[in-house]
């Protein structure tokens, strides 16, 4: 943190040692020349890309990293990916089972809302719609080589089924539904800091169809509350935990509203849906005791979620040298979406969810091929 940058490496201001981007040392300026062991020093370095406004680390033991993986917003230019990133105060896993936990959204975040009320002729309403509509979803969940995806589906008409889809990416990666699966590419991580801190990182690339999710819409919206993409932060500090806050934490109880939980149609009295679900994960400790839950059906994704996890923990176990999948074979990670359609109900899910991205792999500029 207080070393020096020397342009061609970064110098110690303790007792002058410098080493480059590679972890040599470069120079031990306070030992004398005869003296010098400077070759045998090395201090821990990881090669680093830069991509989507993050620093990509590897820290494995190759010489030469395995390729990047072969997400879809490679393809898009940089300056049209935004990125947000925000600090939750529990274990990433809680909030990355938050993310593929679907069922809540209809009662956390729109448990306030009128069906009728919705305006059903922007993609945001006409989502919100099938999700207030029917709050008990039922599922189909499958693994694919990156990890699993699930669709939680739902009658949409007499002729039709609306689908909600989310792909889980081992370990902590997730492409949540935020929005319509033809207008949103997204792609959130949950980064482990220590085990009661989290960072979460999330890429969106929006189509210029409107708003295409609650989470760039700064409207407020029925029994939510304003849910912009851009979150408030407190001020940063230079300590470990100190960046990347946002203002609702656990000591001001996420600034719930009971008189707005009571009165202003907000079913939690909590404003904002990422709040919303900080303070759901937050208030379960920074690591909840599994042992107290009651697992429904509604909780499948979860469970499967948690069995993929420990296969790959106990496949390390028995071999060290076994890779995760996509470390080399970075194309797993293409053609896979998600977000939210309507298909004819005589339509398997895996071909409805294939002819849905095949029908708008090329509807906007930019967008990537199928």
């Amino acid at each position: 943190f207080f070393g020096r940058n020397e342009e061609d490496g970064i110098r110690c201001v303790y007792h002058g040692w410098k080493f480059d981007v590679t972890g040599k040392c470069l120079d031990m300026a306070n030992v004398p020349p005869h003296q010098d062991f400077k070759h045998k020093v090395h201090a821990k370095a990881y090669p680093t890309v830069e991509k989507f406004g993050a620093l990509w680390v590897y820290m494995g033991n190759r010489e030469t990293p395995p390729p990047f993986p072969d997400f879809e917003l490679n393809d898009i230019p940089e300056d049209e990916i935004h990125v947000r990133f925000i600090q939750m105060e529990y274990n990433w896993l809680q909030g990355l089972e938050n993310d593929i936990d679907t069922s809540h959204f209809g009662f956390l975040h729109l448990g306030g809302i009128d069906p009728a009320s919705i305006d059903r002729s922007t993609p945001t309403g006409n989502q919100y719609y099938h999700l207030a509509i029917d709050r008990a979803p039922q599922f189909h969940i499958e693994e694919t080589p990156m990890g699993l995806m699930y669709g939680a589906y739902r009658p949409a008409d007499e002729i039709s089924t609306h689908w909600r889809l989310a792909q889980f990416i081992v370990p902590f990666w997730i492409m949540p539904p935020a929005g319509d699966l033809h207008a949103l590419i997204g792609m959130k991580g949950y980064i482990p800091m220590d085990d009661g801190h989290t960072m979460t990182i999330f890429f969106t690339k929006r189509f210029d169809r409107g708003p295409a999710s609650h989470l760039e819409s700064g409207a407020p919206l029925p029994g939510v509350g304003a849910g912009p993409l851009t979150a408030e932060y407190q001020e940063n500090t230079t300590d470990w935990l100190g960046r990347w806050r946002i203002p609702n934490a656990p000591e001001n109880d996420y600034l719930i509203d009971r008189d707005l939980q009571r009165d202003g149609g907000v079913y939690s009295g909590i404003i904002g849906i990422q709040v919303q679900d900080n303070a759901i994960a937050g208030t379960m400790g920074p690591i909840t005791d599994r042992t107290f839950e009651h697992l429904a059906s509604s909780d499948e994704m979860i469970a499967r979620a948690r069995r993929a996890l420990l296969r790959l923990v106990q496949r390390h176990q028995n071999d060290p040298t076994e890779l995760l999948p996509g470390v080399d074979d970075s194309h797993i990670y293409r053609g896979h979406r998600s977000g939210n359609f309507v298909a004819p109900n005589e339509t398997p899910f895996r071909d409805a969810y294939t002819a849905e991205i095949k029908e708008h792999a090329n509807a906007e500029p930019g967008w990537p091929e199928a």
